[in-house]
């Protein structure tokens, strides 16, 4: 850390005076907003003297160097030539800790998330953005073919070792976990045939790798009626297929777009390449099949993250994953054979949905056909009830209910012993072992989750007894980081030990 407020200092010529953790779910690398305080010459766009101005920039750190400087050199290729990317600040010389443009917390697939909770769904402006997105896109894949991909990581191109490791992914990070069984030598002849059919495409573009919502920024203008969009997290591009990036947008499990808007969105896309005729048919031959590659590492991810790692966000996207796969399965069917894929493909579509934290995939005994979820309390499978908890700040408002009851209990957590209140706390959050250590210790917050507890499982009973479905329970505190983050996650254990129900976990200030 004193290192990343160093650098800041050197770039910005004022001291680092805040810094703030920030979330990222499927990487090792920590990121940080570190501000600092700019005192503003009279005169300066209408300032009195001695008004101030903040300066921030997002600081990371990440001990993979060679990750690194794949990252380094598409940022500067990138905004070089135009392209909307966050600007390089500083780079430290051990190459591990580095500084770049603060885009602020709104995501594409944070505005999709919020208007689904609010009953909007998918809308004329995300219809609008998502066209700009795009647009976008092909214009960065054209201004990154010329890059020098002998920086890329771990591979220079998409190729057929890259294709074959995400679905390696896919069979033992997720089929393995799920005991589905397959044959693996037929299974191995399938994916070298798939492979074979998508490297007929053009392969010379800039493939972004993780192109989808949450990579997305809108930085809020002045001057234009919808935000700026910036793109983030494409240290793992390389030369590649156009196909797959689109692929990775449409067709994220989260986001879960409508099927016609996706029709039409790709539309959009080979309409801006200029893409037309037999050339058009045969692009999208391609894509499917990397629609299909996108889906199966997708779910690799989820089930390493989420089945094996325990991360709740990657748990709620696998029956999105699968959903996916299951209507590609019946709606593009590829041009090539791939029996075992394909028998693969519908044991996955028995499997008993939702996934929570607490639970893995396997195969009920003496069964070879179907797949079930055991749950961890035997009447889960009677009982239809969710227990949402989250934690949220105070200074950005009470969280809404989408389930539509209208919310449910909302815990004040700010008149517990504050961990925020000191330095060495201040990049983390109530998920991370210090603060569940400072937290631990003190015995107000045990009697404060005691009573939470006993409220909360009153009402559980109640709700399970009357086959209520929806349950909200949320906890606040001054900045939705550290205390109301630690009591949530502890309920949510708590609940799911006990309860022969449902269980979601939102951190709503993280997820943002």
């Amino acid at each position: 850390m004193e290192i990343l407020k160093t650098l800041f200092e050197q770039w910005a010529g004022v001291p680092c005076t805040e810094c703030l953790a920030l979330g990222a779910n499927g990487s090792s690398r920590r990121y940080y907003r570190l501000v600092g305080e700019r005192l503003k010459v009279k005169g300066e766009m209408g300032a009195a003297a001695g008004n101030t101005s903040h300066l921030t920039a997002i600081g990371c750190i990440n001990d993979d160097i060679r990750e690194n400087e794949a990252f380094f050199a598409y940022s500067r290729h990138l905004h070089a030539k135009g392209m909307p990317v966050p600007e390089l600040y500083a780079v430290d010389d051990d190459r591990r800790h580095y500084l770049q443009q603060d885009l602020g917390d709104q995501t594409l697939y944070g505005l999709l998330y919020d208007k689904k909770r609010q009953g909007g769904g998918f809308d004329a402006e995300m219809l609008g953005l998502y066209k700009k997105t795009l647009a976008d896109l092909a214009a960065i894949q054209q201004a990154g073919a010329d890059m020098d991909f002998s920086m890329a990581y771990p591979r220079a191109a998409f190729d057929r070792q890259s294709i074959l490791w995400d679905l390696n992914y896919f069979k033992y990070h997720f089929l393995k976990l799920a005991h589905i069984p397959f044959d693996e030598q037929r299974l191995e002849d399938d994916f070298n045939t798939l492979v074979d059919f998508l490297l007929q495409a053009d392969c010379n573009y800039f493939l972004y790798r993780d192109f989808q919502s949450r990579n997305i920024m809108l930085l809020p203008t002045t001057h234009y009626p919808q935000p700026t969009l910036y793109y983030i997290d494409y240290q793992g591009g390389r030369r590649g297929a156009a196909q797959y990036d689109v692929a990775s947008l449409l067709y994220s499990a989260k986001s879960d777009l409508p099927e016609a808007i996706r029709q039409e969105l790709l539309g959009h896309y080979l309409d801006v390449r200029g893409i037309r005729g037999e050339e058009r048919q045969r692009w999208l031959g391609h894509f499917w099949g990397y629609v299909l590659v996108r889906i199966l590492q997708a779910l690799g991810a989820y089930g390493y993250r989420g089945l094996f790692e325990q991360k709740d966000y990657f748990i709620q996207s696998i029956p999105l994953g699968l959903n996916n796969l299951r209507n590609l399965s019946e709606s593009h069917p590829l041009p090539i054979n791939l029996p075992e894929l394909k028998r693969v493909v519908d044991l996955t579509n028995v499997l008993s949905l939702p996934l929570t934290p607490s639970h893995s995939l396997s195969l009920p005994v003496g069964s070879s056909h179907s797949l079930s979820l055991p749950p961890k309390k035997s009447l889960l499978s009677e009982s239809s009830l969710t227990v949402t908890v989250l934690s949220f700040s105070f200074k950005k408002g009470l969280p809404t209910d989408p389930s539509g009851n209208g919310g449910g209990f909302i815990f004040d957590c700010r008149a517990l012993p504050n961990p925020g209140r000191y330095p060495e706390y201040k990049c983390y959050t109530g998920k991370d072992r210090p603060v569940i250590e400072f937290l631990k210790k003190e015995p107000a917050v045990d009697q404060f989750l005691d009573h939470a507890k006993a409220l909360v499982g009153q009402s559980v009973e109640k709700y399970l007894e009357r086959n209520f479905t929806n349950l909200q329970v949320s906890f606040g505190c001054t900045g939705g980081q550290h205390r109301s983050v630690y009591c949530a996650e502890h309920l949510a254990r708590w609940i799911s030990d006990t309860y022969p129900c449902r269980v979601e976990i939102h951190h709503r200030e993280q997820d943002k």
